[in-house]
């Protein structure tokens, strides 16, 4: 599914099978991409299905790049379709697992929400932000759902703000503030016959809308193809002609920064970077009935790799090591300003 293909038009289960076999074909790549089966059939409405999937990862030999991730999907998952027992055992185990990824907290925390256990939820939502933001500097963008779905439930459990309520105040960046978009009362303001409060409570929900819109818009990126040091000797020796493309490892960093810039200076949205191997590619290069020293299929390898998951954001997060891979944090690596 395109990035830009419309919800409605969307055969959930159709695009569960497709991505079912692409895993087949790249199981690197089978994670990202059973989990991305996984929520189509889950907005099927096939829920059982999508618990399989899940499953079928946690039970597989290869290692998994987040198991915490996968269970509380799982989790999540099993509630809606009425296993509330064995979906609570599985967040107090996410829980107690204390991961430093913090896409499951928030998955479980909203779960324990959108059951009403309001309480159950401050908590996880409250442990996780201590967790993963104290003496942080500034939190790193997957930490902002933390945040708001703290100061969320805090106000509709009646609570005065707190410092950590201040700081998702400070990275919320939409027009109509949280206490707004939090306000418990705001469910009535939809019965109301009063026009202009009706339409503010309108304006409210297109800034929350907005806001998924945004976070929903990441997954599929413009990303730009990396080659670690020894994968690029490999490939340069194994194909001489693809040197006019990398004259040196150096010159293809010292590129890539570059190209990145360029496009997010031109306004460019959702910027990546892809890392190759040269196993990898030659299967590419064999799938497109091609030779791997035809650098045409560079960029198009990039491409398919961004669709695989495999694309990480650019740029990093404040604090955040290089994407290069020197272990140097980005600010003092590549990320220097000229």
């Amino acid at each position: 599914m395109r990035p830009d293909t419309p919800a409605e038009n969307v055969d959930h289960t159709a695009e569960a099978a497709r991505l079912e076999r692409t895993a087949g074909l790249y199981p690197e790549d089978a994670e990202a991409l059973l989990l991305r089966a996984a929520a189509h059939l889950e907005l099927s409405g096939d829920r059982p299905t999508a618990t399989t999937l899940y499953d079928r990862l946690l039970s597989s030999t290869a290692d998994l790049d987040n198991p915490h991730l996968v269970r509380a999907l799982k989790a999540s998952n099993l509630w809606e379709y009425g296993h509330e027992a064995e979906s609570r055992a599985i967040i107090e185990g996410v829980r107690s697992a204390s991961p430093q990824d913090p896409a499951p907290w928030v998955i479980v925390a909203e779960a324990l929400e959108s059951h009403d256990e309001l309480e159950a939820a401050h908590e996880t939502y409250t442990e996780a932000v201590h967790r993963l933001l104290t003496d942080v500097p500034e939190p790193p963008y997957a930490t902002h759902p933390l945040l708001f779905g703290r100061h969320r439930v805090r106000r509709m459990l009646g609570e005065s703000h707190d410092e950590w309520d201040a700081l998702a105040d400070t990275v919320h960046s939409l027009p109509i503030t949280l206490d707004e978009l939090h306000d418990p009362k705001r469910v009535w303001s939809l019965g109301s016959e009063n026009p202009a409060e009706l339409e503010a409570e309108i304006l409210r929900l297109r800034a929350e809308l907005g806001a998924y819109r945004e976070a929903l818009s990441r997954p599929f990126p413009v990303a730009i193809l990396h080659w670690p040091a020894t994968e690029l000797t490999e490939l340069l020796e194994a194909y001489p002609s693809l040197e006019a493309e990398y004259p040196s490892h150096q010159a293809h960093l010292t590129t890539i920064e570059s190209a990145l810039r360029e496009l997010a200076s031109s306004g460019t949205p959702n910027l990546g970077i892809v890392t190759g191997t040269v196993p990898s590619y030659e299967a590419f290069a064999a799938s497109e009935l091609s030779s791997p020293s035809d650098a045409t299929l560079l960029p198009q390898y990039a491409t398919t790799l961004a669709a695989r998951g495999r694309a990480v954001a650019w740029p990093p997060q404040q604090g955040a090591a290089c994407w290069c891979g020197s272990g140097q944090p980005y600010g003092q690596c590549h990320g220097t300003t000229a």
